[in-house]
């Protein structure tokens, strides 16, 4: 009971100190913040955002004019990339989920086994790089063989044997 009087007395006192309203953030006040970017940076992103939906159109343009139907599908690419990024990164359990949607789909598990291996056979890629990864992956979904003998075929590249860092 006590406790609670000097909790009291000192919200009251507080209150008092503060002249008895406590502002709080107009609506407005919180859009300008969110739009206090000069319009240059705001150009600047929505442009950023645009290269990148036209590269990932470009991507799945490329897909589709190289691979057979089931692997160069849009929904195909797109959930096979991220398998594969999914296993490389150790993440079994997500990949699995994404694995039954690429077969609901009726895409080629064979085509992914043939990526997954031309991302391993390449070594072993910096974590912190994922936008390496991401490349790696990609070039490995156009073209699995391709991808796998250039890499084993590049001026000073070794065989490795045993198991890869993580």
């Amino acid at each position: 009971m006590i406790a609670g009087g000097v909790f009291l007395l000192s919200s009251c006192a507080a209150l008092a100190q503060s002249g008895g309203e406590q502002k709080l953030p107009e609506p407005a006040q919180a859009e300008q913040k969110e739009e206090g970017q000069p319009e240059s940076d705001q150009q600047a992103a929505e442009q950023a955002e645009q290269q990148a939906a036209d590269k990932a159109i470009r991507e799945y343009k490329e897909a589709a004019a190289k691979l057979s139907s089931s692997a160069g599908a849009p929904e195909c690419v797109w959930t096979g990339r991220r398998i594969a990024s999914l296993l490389w990164r150790d993440d079994i359990d997500t990949a699995r989920r994404y694995i039954d949607l690429y077969d609901r789909f009726n895409c080629s598990s064979e085509h992914l086994k043939l990526v997954f291996r031309c991302v391993i056979e390449q070594g072993p890629i910096d974590p912190k790089a994922a936008d390496r990864l991401a490349s790696r992956v990609h070039d490995c979904w156009i073209t699995p063989e391709e991808a796998t003998t250039a890499s084993s075929q590049a001026p000073g590249a070794t065989t490795k044997t045993g198991t890869i860092p993580n």
